[in-house]
């Protein structure tokens, strides 16, 4: 996990976030990392990243740590994740969003306060509640 030890303050988010949750079945081509907005962009030629600029409570929310092959690195967690999907829909596409929310929905006890909660956040809520009306 070279990303996490070059970027500490980054956290793994959206799509490389959704393979890290089995929340997807697309394969990354590079590393989606959030950066909070002000922040400067890292300069590494491997592995590629897609930068994510989020301000705010948009940035802090849904942070957990995790430790993979012995090193902590920080990635959202699954409902956060999907929030956020919704939230850059027209970068990654509606349909991975949907995919999202599918898989999500059939984890077992999915956690839906805490889904709408960071949707409220990323101001999606009202975009993400016809199709979890349709999946219930």
């Amino acid at each position: 996990m070279t990303v996490a030890l070059k970027v500490p303050r980054g956290v793994i988010c959206l799509v490389s976030a959704l393979a890290f949750h089995d929340l997807t079945n697309q394969i990354p081509h590079e590393v989606h990392l959030a950066i909070e907005r002000g922040s400067e962009a890292p300069r590494l030629s491997h592995p590629p990243l897609r930068l994510f600029w989020l301000s705010g409570p948009s940035f802090h929310a849904g942070i957990e740590a995790r430790e993979i092959d012995g090193v902590q690195v920080r990635v959202y967690g699954p409902e956060k994740t999907v929030a956020d999907c919704f939230k850059y829909r027209h970068k990654l596409g509606l349909d991975v969003a949907i995919e999202a929310l599918r898989l999500w929905r059939a984890r077992p006890q999915p956690r839906l306060d805490l889904l709408l909660h960071y949707a409220r956040i990323d101001r999606v809520e009202r975009i993400i509640r016809p199709y979890l009306e349709a999946l219930m």
